[in-house]
């Protein structure tokens, strides 16, 4: 009988490392028997985010970059291989998304899953998005279909939302319906604006946008971005929202205090999130994943901009810790693969029909 152990293995738009969990698909429900992180040394990190632009020498930057992360996943992938009750059946890796063009027909996700299944000695399924995208989807967002399988209610409308380095909502309609789309930022620019003026890698539980303002004038000239009036099927990611974008935009509203652009950073995030939903559906209960979920700070704007109405909480409350979504939701669609089952839903990423996402890379 084969094995119903997976690992699945995520590293997000936020750069900070490999996120791992080992999972069951035994029958007996979805289940996390448990989790890893691995972070990222500096220097693929600095050269990661090098990459998300056009540069020199490209090519052999993102092979040797791919190489040094395939090792980070087997490193990822020892520690939770050493804890499983049994043989792993496969590793199903996302890989790192360096460039998202949809609209040209393609999606990047650096990484070396041959090199992987070398290092791990087991059977590794990666590259999920690119045929949705051949089938005409955004490939992107992936996670909502697992989002309804694990968290999905029966009569209840319910809103998952990941907040990494770009937001996403899956709006569970408790019939079945499946609908959601990336939402802009997430915490991609609150990053980018604390390191560049703290030098830390993200703002602990919004402690620092606390200590600042939302200033309504630079709040309004963000929102007045393209991207959040556009219907959806739709997807993005640092190609648009980058340090370029919030200087030119912050140049149309000089004087705003550091503080300050970081509590309207913050805001952001909310307000693109809660429009989003409110677009979609009534929702009954919204639930956050992701490193968001950390930030206090944004689940409060996030809450008052929803009208302070519908309970906000995070996927803790039911049963998977927001960290482990992600990596949890991509070992699923491993074992859809396997299982030769679908794992993208068309009327979410626009995709032709449903498609058996990822490739194989056997041990």
């Amino acid at each position: 009988m084969a094995s119903t152990l997976y690992i699945g293995l995520m590293s997000g738009t936020s750069l900070d490392g490999v996120d791992g969990v080992l999972a069951d698909f035994s029958g007996r429900g979805i289940r996390t028997l448990d989790a890893a992180f691995t972070p990222f040394p500096a220097d693929l990190r600095a050269e990661l985010m090098a990459l998300q632009a056009a540069g020199a020498n490209e090519l052999e930057r993102e092979a040797l970059a791919a190489n040094a992360l395939a090792r980070c996943y087997a490193e990822c992938v020892k520690t939770l291989a050493a804890a499983a009750p049994g043989p792993v059946r496969a590793v199903a890796v996302h890989g790192q998304t360096i460039r998202h063009r949809p609209e040209l027909g393609f999606t990047r996700q650096t990484n070396n899953p041959a090199l992987l299944a070398e290092l791990a000695g087991i059977d590794v399924i990666a590259d999920f998005r690119s045929r949705d995208v051949a089938a005409g989807g955004q490939g992107a967002p992936l996670v909502p279909a697992f989002h309804e399988a694990r968290f999905g209610k029966r009569n209840q409308v319910r809103v998952v939302v990941n907040i990494g380095g770009i937001g996403n909502i899956s709006v569970l309609h408790g019939d079945g319906r499946v609908t959601g789309y990336d939402t802009g930022p997430g915490n991609v620019l609150m990053d980018l604006w604390i390191a560049r003026h703290q030098g830390k890698a993200y703002d602990q539980d919004g402690a620092w946008a606390a200590a600042g303002t939302v200033d309504a004038p630079l709040l309004d000239l963000l929102l007045d971005e393209p991207y959040f009036r556009q219907p959806p099927p739709k997807s993005t990611g640092r190609d648009l929202f980058h340090a370029d974008w919030l200087d030119a935009k912050l140049a149309q509203q000089p004087g705003v205090s550091p503080a300050d652009v970081q509590a309207t950073l913050t805001r952001l995030t909310a307000v693109t999130i809660a429009r989003a939903i409110q677009a979609e559906a009534d929702a009954q209960a919204v639930y956050v994943c992701g490193g968001g979920a950390c930030n206090g700070v944004l689940l409060r704007d996030l809450a008052d901009a929803l009208g302070g109405t519908i309970p906000v909480a995070s996927t803790d409350t039911l049963g998977v810790a927001p960290n482990r979504v992600e990596a949890l939701a991509f070992a699923w669609l491993g074992y859809r693969f396997l299982r030769r089952q679908p794992g993208n839903l068309p009327a979410v990423t626009g995709a032709a029909g449903p498609r058996i996402l990822g490739a194989l890379y056997p041990a």
